[in-house]
C-alpha cells in the first residue's frame, strides 16, 4: 500500500483557494477591497517567487475570521466554496485521486492554507486526511493567530513525520507526493515517487533535469 500525498493549491485545484478567499471577501464587501486585494497579491507574488512570510501571511488570512466562531465561518465558506472554488475543481485531479483509492492507497493532501479553508475543499475531493496550518481556537471562536508549524516548505516535511507517527497501522511501501511548486521542494525530495504537477518553471525546470513525471491535470 502506498501513501498518495497531494498539494492542493494549484495542483488538485486549478486555482489558489488562499488567494481566492481574498478575493471572496473583497466580492462581498467583507474587507476593504483596494488595499486588502493589493496585500492578498503582494503575498501571493512572494509564495510564486519563493520568498513568501508564512507566518506573516497566515497572520493576514486570520484576521478576517478573527472573533468569528467556527459556525460563523462554516457559513461562510459554503458561498465561498460554490462562487470561488467548485468551479476551479480539476477532473484529471479527482480521476487521480480515485485511481490511487483504487489500488488501496491511502490519499493526504498536504497543505500551507489554513484548515478553515482547505477542510471543506479536501473532503469534496472525497479525501479523507489532511495536513493544513492550523488556526488557534478559543472557546470556539477563531482567535486571528496560527498555531503550531505551518506545513509550508519544509515545515511540510515536519508536519507529515509528526502525522505518520500517529498512523502505525499504515504499512507504506511507497510515498508519492503530487505538487507545482518549488516550495514544495523539500518534501519532494523525501518521497519514493516525486510527480511535478502543472509545475512552475523553477520545478519544471528541477524535474526535468532529475527525471521526476511531469503531470498536467489541466489538460
Amino acid at each position: 500500500m502506498a501513501l498518495a500525498i497531494f498539494d492542493l493549491d494549484n495542483t488538485l485545484l486549478g486555482t489558489d483557494s488562499d488567494h481566492q478567499w481574498g478575493e471572496y471577501l473583497c466580492d462581498r464587501g467583507l474587507v476593504s477591497a483596494d488595499e486588502f486585494r493589493a496585500r492578498n497579491d503582494q503575498f501571493y507574488e512572494d509564495y510564486k517567487l519563493a520568498r513568501l512570510d508564512i507566518n506573516a501571511y497566515l497572520r493576514f488570512v486570520l484576521t478576517t475570521i478573527k472573533g468569528l466562531s467556527t459556525r460563523e465561518v462554516d457559513d461562510l465558506h459554503s458561498v465561498f466554496f460554490q462562487s470561488h472554488i467548485a468551479p476551479f475543481m480539476l477532473s484529471k485531479a479527482q480521476d487521480c485521486v480515485n485511481q490511487h483509492k483504487a489500488n488501496g492507497d491511502t490519499c493526504l493532501v498536504i497543505t500551507a492554507t489554513s484548515r478553515f479553508i482547505t477542510e471543506p475543499i479536501v473532503s469534496a475531493f472525497g479525501i479523507e486526511h489532511i495536513i493544513a496550518s492550523e488556526a488557534q481556537i478559543i472557546d470556539g471562536h477563531y482567535t486571528g493567530e496560527p498555531s503550531g508549524t505551518p506545513s509550508f516548505a519544509g515545515g511540510k516535511v515536519t508536519r507529515l513525520a509528526e502525522w505518520l507517527n500517529t498512523k502505525p497501522e499504515l504499512k507504506l511501501q511507497e510515498h508519492y507526493f503530487y505538487s507545482d511548486s518549488r516550495n514544495d521542494l523539500p518534501l519532494l525530495e523525501e518521497v519514493s515517487h516525486p510527480v511535478a504537477v502543472d509545475p512552475d518553471d523553477t520545478l519544471r525546470h528541477i524535474a526535468s533535469e532529475r527525471g521526476w513525471p511531469i503531470l498536467s491535470f489541466r489538460d
